[in-house]
């Protein structure tokens, strides 16, 4: 094995600068070590477009009352509206469970600190959980049935979840390492050498986020997700 000139990998790495093959992209630049082996570390990338199979939906509601009792029979009349909501929509049985009740109380003093009134905000949810994603999508799109009857709902926007991501794996993680032996590929033929075995690889965290989500967007509100990996691959050079 012959040991790659300086100024054969000034060449090469101003040939890459044009382009490389989508996918993979060269790294490191190409070393020697003790033992005079010529090694490239090289990263392959592999994205998919897959829809999410869970939906978790808490419509969360809240009712404001002088009188604790009287908003605890209010709850149970507003959660009875949600569930009636969801039965119309195709929801009901274990799918749907009532959430945590929350209450706060408020108190209202004069200017010398007497109390001259109290009231009750309390918060429920009601929860849905399922693999129907499209007819959660649906049912929310109808969400203004309950504001219509006089529901103040509070956060309602459904999550959705891919976590079918053990499917994907092992043919993502094996066109990363392809991707990226394409790249070293375009290294070695503008540096005159040829691509070998793999020396080493390692394994980046697969990345789930929701599509055309931005650098700044959420990842369990739509839909439509990226699952997205990047490989990095040393190489023998020969």
């Amino acid at each position: 094995m012959s040991q790659i000139s300086p100024a054969a990998l000034v060449v090469a790495a101003l040939a890459l600068g044009g382009g490389i093959a989508a996918g993979g992209y060269f790294v490191g630049q190409t070393m020697v070590n003790r033992e005079h082996v010529n090694t490239a570390d090289v990263k392959g990338l592999s994205e998919r477009m897959v829809e999410s199979d869970q939906a978790i939906w808490q419509i969360g509601f809240k009712v404001s009352n002088a009188d604790l009792k009287a908003g605890y029979a209010e709850v149970e009349t507003n959660a009875a509206a949600i569930r009636a909501f969801l039965a119309r929509n195709g929801f009901d049985g274990a799918a749907v469970t009532a959430g945590q009740t929350s209450v706060t109380e408020n108190e209202f003093r004069d200017s010398n600190g007497v109390l001259t009134e109290k009231s009750y905000d309390i918060v429920g949810t009601v929860n849905v959980t399922t693999g129907d994603v499209k007819a959660v999508d649906a049912a929310y799109q109808k969400l203004g049935e309950l504001i219509a009857q006089g529901l103040l709902l509070t956060d309602s926007q459904p999550r959705y979840l891919f976590t079918g991501l053990n499917a994907v794996k092992p043919d993502m993680l094996r066109e990363a390492t392809e991707n990226a032996r394409i790249a070293a590929g375009e290294f070695a033929k503008n540096a005159g050498i040829t691509v070998g075995s793999i020396r080493s690889a390692t394994q980046g965290g697969f990345e789930v986020h929701d599509l055309n989500s931005g650098d700044y967007g959420t990842d369990d509100r739509s839909i439509a997700k990226q699952v997205r990996v990047v490989t990095t691959v040393t190489f023998y050079l020969n």
